[in-house]
């Protein structure tokens, strides 16, 4: 009860409403093409250290390349910068972005799985987290299944590449990721110790 009533406090306040997005699926496939060779045709990356963008929510892939491009646009004092993608996002239009979140959030995400060995202390960590330490449970914003929440901006996590989770949550405990919703992932990722990464990484992979 007392980790429940902890979560429950840590998303008092947080929750807000994400832009609706207004896409054309059909011109997003058109558009993908460049994307292909990172995240996969569908938007599968079988390469584990690139997000699977299928079937994340169109809110949240249109947020993060808006955040992309502005990170290269203002030399990466703002939105989120990263080499490759706030390049490749920054000849892309408003609406080139739209259809984009549009094509990829119509796709079926892969599934995965979830290494034996992290099973029962991943769990307990996704799904209870640590009071003791001030870390909230992950179900909280990205829900039991890891589906996330749309309306709130809050990204399905379920079947993600176990690399690429662990990389940002590294990033985010590092302070070189910073377009967390009111820094509420750095808040959390600097209490993780790597052993908590390596389990929530590999847990998460195959949560459904």
């Amino acid at each position: 009860m007392r980790n429940i009533a902890f979560t429950l406090t840590m998303l008092v306040g947080l929750i807000g409403s994400a832009q609706a997005v207004e896409g054309d699926a059909e011109a997003g496939k058109t558009k993908s093409a460049p994307c292909a060779a990172c995240h996969g045709a569908d938007g599968n990356a079988a390469i584990t250290i690139y997000p699977k963008i299928a079937g994340q929510h169109a809110g949240y892939i249109y947020k993060q390349l808006t955040e992309l491009k502005l990170g290269m646009t203002s030399g990466g004092k703002e939105g989120r910068y990263d080499p490759v993608m706030s390049a490749m996002a920054s000849p892309l239009s408003d609406q080139d972005m739209k259809d984009l979140a549009a094509y990829f959030s119509s796709q079926t995400m892969t599934s995965g799985s979830t290494a034996e060995d992290v099973v029962v202390t991943g769990q307990d960590l996704y799904r209870g987290g640590d009071m003791e330490r001030g870390i909230p449970a992950c179900l909280a914003c990205h829900g039991p299944r890891g589906v996330g929440h749309s309306l709130a901006g809050f990204p399905k996590i379920s079947f993600q590449n176990p690399d690429y989770i662990k990389s940002q949550l590294e990033k985010f405990r590092a302070g070189t990721r910073n377009n967390d919703m009111n820094g509420m992932m750095r808040d959390i990722a600097v209490k993780l110790t790597d052993k908590d990464i390596e389990i929530l990484s590999k847990y998460m992979s195959g949560l459904h």
